[in-house]
């Protein structure tokens, strides 16, 4: 090879090196699309949940569950049994200890019957199991499912104020790492909204006593009282926040109040 093709061949090799490491080939809107989806990716999936779970059944439990998944596959496509029977299997895995697979099952009736509280108690389901999790793909699956079944109970009742305090209590209690901030921030809204929903007030009360901020949980908590003075969260809550604030005579009345 001559001495000039050999310098052709060089700068070539050269600059394909430097177009290939030294710029980003990937578009945007690819990237973009990209992180969505890593970011969706289950750590886990409901049928390795339930391969988990099964060996850890008593003969009992399992026999429950057969016998349901029996008369499941028997349905066919009755629409209004199949939805009993999932009511059944969500609600045995819910008794067994298995939060996460009742959501999915919970879930799969949201999906037939539409309805607001369908979803939301699909999610309260998920949402019980992102608080009891000590494994955090569980934690993780859960909270995912949690966020899209309350945003679904939204779509269908917008107005509508507890789906909303659920969606923000999710973000709370598994906030992601890209806005931390995000339930705080949506309870603050939902409170400048709705000034009198105790609920509400409740929850950033919790979130003030969790933070160290006495005085202001004192004030959530107050204003809750006030408009409701039998609310049981609110009074026993109360009990916990005087106590923190040093005023035991305050903190005794309420503790007496409370019952758990």
């Amino acid at each position: 090879m001559k001495q000039s093709q050999i310098i052709v061949l060089t700068g070539a090799t050269i600059l394909f090196l430097i177009l290939y490491f030294g710029f980003d080939t990937i578009p945007p809107k690819q990237k973009s699309l990209e992180k969505s989806r890593v970011n969706n990716i289950e750590a886990t999936s409901v049928a390795n949940l339930i391969s988990e779970a099964t060996p850890k059944l008593s003969k009992e439990q399992k026999t429950v569950l057969d016998a349901i998944n029996l008369d499941l596959e028997k349905i066919g496509a009755d629409t209004i049994k199949r939805i009993e029977m999932l009511k059944s299997l969500s609600g045995t895995w819910y008794d067994f200890g298995y939060p996460a697979i009742a959501g999915t099952f919970a879930e799969e009736i949201a999906s037939f019957v539409k309805t607001e509280e369908s979803w939301s108690m699909a999610g309260t389901t998920f949402a019980i199991c992102v608080k009891n999790a000590n494994d955090e793909k569980i934690k993780d699956f859960c909270s995912k499912r949690a966020i899209k079944t309350f945003e679904n109970a939204i779509s269908l009742a917008p107005d509508k104020i507890e789906p909303r305090i659920n969606l923000a209590i999710c973000y709370v209690d598994n906030p992601t790492k890209d806005s931390p901030m995000q339930g705080i921030l949506m309870l603050r809204e939902l409170n400048s909204k709705y000034p009198q929903n105790v609920p509400v007030l409740n929850q950033l009360g919790k979130l003030a006593l969790q933070t160290n901020q006495t005085e202001k949980a004192l004030e959530r908590l107050e204003a809750a009282i006030a408009l409701e003075p039998k609310n049981m969260n609110t009074i026993c809550l109360l009990a916990t926040a005087y106590s923190n604030a040093g005023n035991e005579a305050k903190a005794n009345e309420y503790k007496n109040k409370c019952v758990n």
